[in-house]
């Protein structure tokens, strides 16, 4: 018989290998849902339902994918449905840049830092607009006239004070000096809303995401005076120039990715790194963010994290100077 305790100590490690081997593979069981913070049809829709039909093309998964529409309290139905279940890889939901700012001023109680972020897909681009036949012609137009008297101009937001919309024009505008603590802004329920708004004359600009303006903008009803990227974006939208080019430095970035529940598994989380990264590496994914106007970029868990801790840094400190942070 065998007494000596060092091979004794390595057969049981030698043994215990493809326990543990197992023990770092995970992978879902039973059905997976999606949660959208969101209706049908809506931006966030659409991204979520490509997310699903990447991963059904590519056979990443080998049990179904349901797409939950949960909208309603500034996203925080779909966060609600989401912190219910700790731990469960069973359920994601859109992470979105407006949470950061939501929470902050206190319309919701929940946030990235309550659950797990897996990844960061792409960015969005705001930008502004006015009318077609509207005497503000450029950003330098908007930010002298915002600078002569902060409250000439009212602006329509969607669909929260405070949140990344308000903040993608208020950004740029302080940094060209104007006071944007009397700025007059005006939420709306939806980017359409103050669409129509500024299409009837009740809007003198409108902030709103990129996607959002280009039908108007084809049609020749409004004027795109600025996106807020470092770079000017493609398409339809190649002729507005950013706020840097029109002497403003400044950039606004809304980003939108994937999130878990809190307290998943690192093998969990890699699971879900690994599967939005094949599905973010498509010709068919990218063919996507052209058609709406959104830029990739993949960031994992941890980065991601650290990304949406420095936004948070900054959106802290922006809406401090706007007196909307919650008290």
């Amino acid at each position: 018989m065998n007494h000596d305790p060092t091979r004794r100590n390595l057969t049981g490690l030698l043994l215990s290998l493809p326990l543990l081997a197992r023990a770092q593979v995970w992978k879902p069981d039973r059905n997976v849902e999606y949660i959208v913070p969101a209706g049908a049809g809506a931006a966030l829709d659409a991204a979520g339902r490509e997310i699903k039909a990447q991963i059904e093309r590519l056979q990443l998964l080998s049990v179904p994918m349901i797409v939950s529409n949960r909208p309603g309290g500034a996203g925080m139905v779909a966060m609600s449905a989401l912190a219910a279940k700790p731990g469960d890889g069973h359920l994601l939901a859109t992470l979105t840049h407006s949470s950061i700012n939501n929470k902050l001023v206190g319309e919701v109680a929940l946030g990235y830092e309550d659950f797990t972020p897996l990844a960061i897909l792409f960015d969005e681009t705001i930008t502004v607009a006015v009318r077609a036949d509207s005497p503000i012609r450029t950003a330098r137009d908007l930010v002298a006239a915002l600078k002569k008297d902060p409250t000439s101009l009212s602006i329509g937001v969607a669909t929260s004070i405070g949140n990344h919309i308000h903040a993608a024009i208020a950004k740029p505008l302080q940094v060209a000096g104007v006071d944007i603590t009397r700025l007059t802004v005006v939420p709306f329920k939806s980017s359409g809303e103050s669409m129509t708004n500024l299409l009837g004359g009740h809007l003198d600009i409108i902030s709103a995401s990129a996607i959002n303006v280009v039908p108007q903008l084809k049609a020749g009803k409004i004027r795109v005076l600025a996106v807020a990227s470092a770079e000017r974006l493609g398409g339809d939208l190649a002729g507005v120039p950013t706020w840097r080019e029109q002497g403003v430095d400044a950039v606004y970035t809304s980003s939108q990715g994937v999130q878990g529940a809190k307290g998943l598994t690192p093998a969990q989380v890699g699971f879900w790194e690994g599967v939005l990264k094949r599905v973010t590496g498509t010709p068919e994914w990218e063919a996507f963010l052209a058609k709406n106007h959104w830029k990739p970029r993949f960031l994992g868990s941890a980065e991601a994290r650290a990304y949406l801790d420095i936004e948070a840094r900054s959106a802290r400190m922006l809406l401090g100077q706007l007196g909307l942070l919650k008290k």
